[in-house]
Parts: structure tokens; C-alpha cells; sequence
């Protein structure tokens, strides 16, 4: 079984215990999916708390439909934005869901949760004496640590010492512990050399969530993130044919698991997977540190399904730097709306974060690429916004000289309506294959997978099949869960 749900009664016992002492009850797939099923005494409560709040009841703010407002908010549609052409430069559409209005400002809390609430739920993570461990990149330990603090867990945070000041500023209020590892975010190696330290000093009173090889990630992709996209084109009346494209950055290999789904629906569509082009791993083997921060690298995730990828889109980090400078700097806003580009539009600049930029530019590569017309649509993901990288505006400014409108005249020029297909690889059967063999020398040789594991992903059709029924079983242990937490 990819997800652990064999039950440890004595320790579930003492997580029921736990969250009737705490009233916290666990929302369901079922209600991240549709959060109109969400009881009504929860909503009132929702009314009077703040988005970030540390209050169990936000549990129920991991869903792609909060009201999009600090403070109050209950749902509503599915959050997302769809880029113009002004910005984009191309004929196609692309549709950006908005991570933004999710607790913690990131949509990583929502992976998080569905690795931390099935260990509770079924007794295989003790909320009383042991800690969580959450290795990042950035944002996932932002959302397990938030997720622990909700629960009362104790937690530890684990991601590269370049991060921006940002992150490590907000986990010190919410955070058990912040580790933070040697390099920038591609370093991802050294996090897991961090884990292997700390199983090796406090084994059993830690519990290691690593998003890069735990399917309740791969899960809540699928389920949660893939549902809303289809959501937004069932709403749109988007015809099916139209749906062509679906574009993330590798990361942990979570929320290309978005795309899985789509394909499921619309099996013509296109899942493109970006990276850096100063650490190309999947288009060149290759390595290396770059700024997008976020989005790991020099691996290929456990979870990630290569087989069903079907490009590759390296992007370069300083077209993201460049752009996000377009976006948030005063000469650079007042520049396009010159140019065209609504007070609406340049309201939305706010909800792109670094790699949501670089998301956005992989949308652009494989609308280009394939040529796609007016009525195509390419999805894809603001995995955060600009307010987690305002310190980089000062870095920048400090290295690259003043943001003026002559530099907005070349940013939008350059790195956006002249993004081309460079970098861009149409991936064979056998590129896909290089691609997961790559899995190997991470997982096999260091990490303690087996040659049949790594050979069942690629050859056993059911593999990644059997995933998506797993979060009927999950909201069964869930329910059973809530039911005994609210029993008198």
C-alpha cells in the first residue's frame, strides 16, 4: 500500500484525546473538494477568524474556495486568475489558480495536511510525544508547521539557509524548532542528510513527513487542486477539446499530480513539467542553484509520475527575478498600464509569487510550442505570492541598479512577449524513461527504495491508478475519527 493507513489503536486513542481537549475536528477530501459540505457551525466560526490565525478551525481553510479576504471569509468559488494577453504574449489561454488565500498565504498547507491528518487518524503519528519533521525547499515546512501549531503538535522546520528573510521571520512564530541547511533551494540533498541526522539522534520521538516521497501529497494534488481546475472549466464551459494544457514546476513532484487528473478527464491535454535552467535535471541531467524559489531540484521526486509527462519546460531565473520586479515595482506597473493592461490585472500582480512566475512562463513555452489558437486553455499554479519575496526587491535593486520604466520597456519585451520555445523538450517514451531512471541514484542508493519499487512505478499499470480511490478510505478514517473526538 503507497499510504500507510494501518491503524495503531493505542496512539489513535490518545490523537482522539488530544483533539476532543483541543475542538479540533479534521476536515475530509470530500470538504476540500466542496466546502459547501462544510457543517455549519464551522462556517460561523470562520466568520470571526483571521485567515493566518493559529485556530484549528482553519483546518478548514485548506481548500482552493476561501473567500478571498484577510479576515472573515468563509467560500465561494474556486480562486484563480486568468493571465491577459497583454502579459503573456500569446494567443492561448492560461488560468492561474491563486494560492494566496490559503492560511499561511501558500497552497502547500494543503499537502501538508493530507500527510499529517491520515497519521493521526489512523494512530501512525503520536500529536502527544512526538515531533513532526517537515523538510523544505520553503513553503511545505511553512504549512506543516502551521498544520502542527494547529493541532498542537510539536514541529520542525527544515529548509535551505538562502530562503528568503520572509520565511524564516514567519516560522519562528509558529515553528517547535527551524533547521536550516547548508545552499539555496536546489539543495535538496542536504535536507534529506538533515533528516537522516536528526532519525539517527531522536529515532522514535520524530516522525518524518517528507513531501518528496509521501502519495498523501501526490494525493491532495490529484484530488483537491485537480478537482477545482476542473471545477473552473465545467463553470467556464470550457469545451473539452479546449482543455490542452497543464503546467507546474517539478517541486516535490505534488502538484504535477494536478495534472494526472486532468489528463484523467481530458486525455488530450499536455503535462509540462518546468525546472530552472541553471539546474536543468530533467532536460539535461544537469545541476546547479538558481532563484526560484521553492521548486527543488538536481532530484527527481518519488512521486513524481514521469511516465505521464509529456514535457519539459526549463525556465530561466532571471526572467522570474526580472518579472517579478515588472510586477511590484512602481515604474514597472505604471509602464503597463500604458501598455494596456487593466487596473483588475494589475490588481492580480500581487498574487504571483517567484515560481508562480515561472509557472507562468512554462504556460507560455507550451502554448507557443504547440501553437495552440484563442480558444485553448493551459492551467496552472501561483503556488504563492509576491508578499513572501519583497526583500529580494531591495537585493536587487542593490545588484541590478534602479527599476525604471527603460528596464520595464526591456522585461516586458524580453522576457515575456519574446519568451520563446528554447529549453523546451517534447518528451519520447525513451526521454520519459531517462527521466524516472534518474529516480535510482536518489532513492535507491540513498533513500532506501528498492529496485522492484522503482520498477513497479514505471511498468505496473496500476500503480498510479490505485491512488485516487485512497481518499474514500482516508475521509472513512477521518469521519470514524471526528465521530469518536465528538462523542460525550
Amino acid at each position: 500500500m503507497l499510504i500507510n493507513l494501518n491503524v495503531n489503536p493505542e496512539v489513535r486513542e490518545k490523537n482522539i484525546k488530544r483533539c476532543r481537549e483541543k475542538s479540533i475536528v479534521l476536515p475530509t477530501f470530500k470538504q476540500m473538494v466542496d466546502p459547501s459540505t462544510v457543517p455549519e457551525d464551522i462556517k460561523a466560526k470562520l466568520a470571526v477568524t483571521g485567515l493566518w490565525d493559529v485556530d484549528p478551525v482553519n483546518l478548514f481553510r485548506v481548500t482552493w474556495h476561501n473567500e478571498p479576504v484577510e479576515k472573515g471569509g468563509k467560500f465561494g468559488d474556486v480562486n484563480y486568475i486568468e493571465i491577459p494577453r497583454a502579459i503573456t504574449g500569446c494567443k492561448a489561454r492560461i488560468i492561474a489558480m491563486a494560492g494566496k488565500w490559503f492560511p499561511t498565504g501558500v497552497h502547500k498547507v494543503g499537502a501538508t495536511y493530507a500527510c499529517l491528518a491520515p497519521a493521526l487518524v489512523t494512530g501512525n503519528f503520536d500529536s502527544v510525544d512526538q515531533q513532526a519533521v517537515w523538510p523544505s525547499t520553503g513553503n511545505y515546512c511553512r504549512g506543516g508547521a502551521y498544520n502542527s501549531a494547529l493541532l498542537g503538535c510539536k514541529s520542525i522546520a527544515i529548509l535551505p539557509e538562502e530562503m528568503s528573510q520572509e520565511r524564516f521571520n514567519w516560522l519562528k512564530t509558529v515553528a517547535g524548532e527551524i533547521i536550516a541547511t547548508p545552499g539555496c533551494e536546489s539543495n535538496v540533498k542536504e535536507i534529506f542528510d538533515k533528516c537522516h541526522e536528526l532519525d539517527a539522534e531522536r529515532g522514535q520521538h520524530i516522525v518524518i513527513f517528507n513531501q518528496f516521497e509521501q502519495f498523501e501529497n501526490y494525493l491532495w494534488h490529484y484530488t483537491v487542486t485537480g478537482g477545482a481546475m476542473i471545477e473552473i472549466a465545467k463553470k467556464q464551459g470550457i469545451k473539452d477539446e479546449n482543455v490542452r494544457g497543464y503546467v507546474s514546476a517539478t517541486g516535490s513532484g505534488g502538484t504535477l499530480a494536478a495534472g494526472d487528473h486532468l489528463k484523467d478527464v481530458y486525455p488530450g491535454l499536455k503535462i509540462g513539467a518546468a525546472e530552472a535552467l541553471q539546474c536543468p535535471t530533467l532536460l539535461r541531467n544537469g545541476f546547479g542553484g538558481h532563484r526560484i524559489e521553492g521548486i527543488g531540484d538536481k532530484h527527481v521526486p518519488w512521486i513524481h509520475n514521469v511516465k505521464n509527462t509529456d514535457m519539459v519546460l526549463a525556465i530561466d531565473d532571471q526572467d522570474c527575478m526580472d518579472i517579478y520586479r515588472l510586477f511590484n515595482e512602481s515604474a514597472g506597473i505604471e509602464y503597463l498600464k500604458k501598455m494596456g493592461v487593466c487596473d483588475a490585472d494589475i490588481a492580480n500582480l500581487a498574487l504571483f509569487g517567484i515560481s508562480g512566475i515561472g509557472n507562468m512562463l512554462g504556460a507560455i513555452k507550451m502554448a507557443k510550442y504547440y501553437e495552440m489558437d484563442e480558444d485553448d486553455v493551459i492551467f496552472t499554479v501561483l503556488t504563492d505570492s509576491s508578499v513572501m519575496y519583497t526583500s529580494r526587491l531591495k537585493e536587487l535593486d542593490e545588484k541590478q541598479g534602479k527599476f525604471d520604466e527603460l528596464e520595464a520597456v526591456r522585461v516586458l519585451a524580453a522576457s515575456l512577449m519574446h519568451q520563446g520555445i528554447d529549453n523546451a523538450l517534447e518528451l519520447s517514451y525513451y526521454d520519459r524513461l531517462r527521466v524516472h531512471n534518474l529516480k535510482y541514484y536518489t532513492w535507491v542508493e540513498q533513500q532506501g527504495k528498492t529496485y522492484a519499487e522503482i520498477n513497479a512505478q514505471w511498468y505496473d499499470k496500476n500503480y498510479w491508478k490505485q491512488l485516487p480511490a485512497m481518499a474514500d478510505k482516508i475521509d472513512e478514517l477521518i469521519e470514524a475519527f471526528n465521530k469518536e473526538v465528538l462523542a460525550k
